[in-house]
């Protein structure tokens, strides 16, 4: 997670959400802290996933604690971004491509905020193995991954083609509401569905037997299973709408233009503190 899901893509976020707001990063410094946070706290958070497993006991807690500590640098990143655009709120509201990095900004700071909430060992004990998991990953891979990706994409395939924009505005803002109704009920139908898992699994009878089977527990899944499908192809629609816009934009390119040749956006000038 730390360095396949967070590190590279703080990086798009520190780079393109300034060149696309037109404003320095709010701090610098604040972003160095962040990064060496996350980069020390991170390597000692994984055992968090295997409480109530075989490995020692310590081990399990000193997961949940660095895991805990963790939010401090992950919202420092995600309060950052989001200063950043003080002073630039306008161009959020008329730029959808800034506003998917705002939103991946966003949902960075809930997916942290959830995974060190779902590392305490009780909270862990209703969502281990339950698709609450599955929706907290989601809630990272799409809402901030994913959407942080196709805002950087949106600001570098104009300037790789040389031009002046994306092949239609429309379809970004139509690629936007699409991503974000997609993942909003995708992740909420997971949340849903992994809470009541867990209820249910540790719902016993008079005589200290399981009140529900398995079988059970996967009727009262296909509401939120359905509800996932949807989210999921809406998702999947708008990435097939950006797809689509990019490669129209690269097929309008100039017949002079190549992709060597295109200087990358230049960051812009220093003024954070």
């Amino acid at each position: 997670m730390a360095f396949f899901l967070t590190a590279g893509f703080l990086g798009m976020l520190y780079y393109y959400l300034p060149v696309r707001a037109q404003r320095p990063i709010f701090s610098y410094r604040l972003s160095i802290l962040s990064f060496w946070g996350i980069t020390f706290f991170y390597m000692w958070a994984g055992s968090h996933h295997l409480h109530y497993t075989a490995l020692p006991h310590w081990v399990q807690t000193l997961g949940m604690t660095f895991s805990v500590m963790l939010l401090v640098p992950s919202w420092a990143s995600a309060g950052n971004a989001l200063l950043t655009l003080n002073g630039a709120w306008h161009r959020v509201r008329d730029d959808a491509t800034l506003r998917f990095m705002m939103v991946a900004a966003l949902f960075y700071g809930i997916s942290t905020f959830e995974g060190s909430f779902l590392a305490i060992r009780p909270v862990n004990s209703l969502s281990h193995y339950t698709d609450w998991t599955v929706g907290h990953v989601h809630a990272g891979a799409l809402g901030w991954v994913a959407m942080i990706t196709f805002g950087a994409f949106y600001t570098l395939v104009p300037s790789i083609w040389k031009r002046e924009g994306m092949y239609s505005w429309k379809l970004v803002e139509v690629h936007f509401w699409l991503s974000v109704a997609g993942t909003l009920i995708y992740i909420i139908a997971m949340w849903n569905s992994g809470i009541l898992q867990g209820l249910m699994w540790r719902t016993y009878t008079e005589e200290g037997t399981l009140t529900y089977s398995f079988v059970d527990t996967l009727v009262a899944m296909y509401p939120y299973y359905i509800a996932r499908t949807i989210g999921g192809l809406l998702f999947l629609l708008g990435a097939m709408v950006g797809a689509y816009n990019m490669w129209m934009t690269a097929r309008a390119a100039p017949r002079s233009a190549r992709p060597s040749d295109v200087p990358l956006p230049f960051a812009v000038a220093a003024g954070g503190h």
